[in-house]
């Protein structure tokens, strides 16, 4: 098997504009495997199906064209904390090969790394349905993080300021667990996230940010910080190994901004797995786009 040498990866693509033709939705229904084909099936909105169906073409396409394994000999698995894996063999130095995505808002993302643990997260900065104010929706999330970390999220003067620093917490924390994959059930108040440049942007890359475990600094994390567009935030966690510390690496580990991909550009290449079916299209265009009064 030839293995190419891996760049760290950074895809999104955005699913709040995508609107599907029959003949894209097919085609991406064949080329993932038939019990993801069946879950994404399930989902009750459009804006839920497109996320998930891209998030699997999103892992797909990046391991076929990183390891070279034959598109149809892609096997990917979940972990009981819902963490997809690949089960394929793969060369020894690519053993730690690994991958996350998020998908939430309008964005869907990738991220892949060679060797170390990556957890990827991405959120829009919204106010969530059901809450009249600013602050009672934060104030509901007293018991998910420390004393500092409120105060940073209530520092802003304006609410859409309080919001984006709420938003961007909640993704380095939600990062670090997935890098993890320990999922639900790890108690967020124990991760305290100190924050050293205040704003994010879509042109730059902050990693600047320093994470507290227990009460104890914890150097070897990188947490790369961007902004896809105004409205969504994302933050992709690296455990780095335990030789190296985050204020070596911080100055020469290259930042990678995320790349766009479009639909024609993930299904390059893809191999479908199934016959077409014209059913699961006719049920995906009965499909709301999403939950009414959004």
């Amino acid at each position: 098997m030839q293995v190419t040498k891996m760049a760290n990866l950074r895809w999104a693509f955005q699913c709040g504009s995508w609107v599907p033709t029959q003949a894209e939705w097919a085609l991406a229904a064949q080329c993932v495997q038939p019990e993801e084909k069946e879950r994404i099936g399930r989902f009750v909105f459009k804006k839920d199906a497109k996320s998930a169906m891209v998030g699997r073409l999103l892992l797909r396409k990046a391991i076929a064209d990183t390891l070279h394994i034959p598109y149809n000999d892609i096997r990917l698995a979940r972990t009981e904390k819902g963490k997809p894996y690949l089960t394929n063999a793969v060369p020894a130095n690519f053993a730690r090969f690994n991958f996350n995505i998020s998908h939430q808002g309008d964005w869907a993302v990738l991220a892949a790394e060679p060797t170390r643990q990556v957890g990827v997260d991405v959120m829009k900065i919204e106010l969530s349905r059901g809450n009249k104010s600013v602050t009672e929706f934060l104030d509901t999330f007293q018991r998910q993080f420390t004393v500092q970390e409120m105060r940073t999220i209530k520092a802003p003067l304006t609410e859409k300021g309080q919001l984006a620093m709420f938003y961007r917490h909640w993704c380095l924390k939600e990062s670090y667990v997935k890098a993890l994959g320990i999922g639900i059930g790890f108690t967020l108040q124990r991760l305290d996230f100190r924050i050293n440049t205040h704003d994010l942007s879509t042109e730059t890359i902050v990693q600047d940010t320093q994470v507290l475990v227990d009460n104890e600094s914890d150097e070897s994390w990188i947490f790369e910080e961007t902004c896809l567009d105004q409205d969504h935030c994302v933050v992709t966690a690296c455990k780095c190994d335990k030789q190296c510390n985050r204020k070596e690496i911080t100055g020469h580990r290259p930042c990678h901004p995320f790349v766009v991909q479009t639909i024609n550009t993930l299904l390059s290449g893809a191999q479908t797995q199934s016959g077409e079916d014209i059913q699961y299209w006719e049920r995906f265009c009965e499909k709301l786009e999403q939950p009414t009064g959004r």
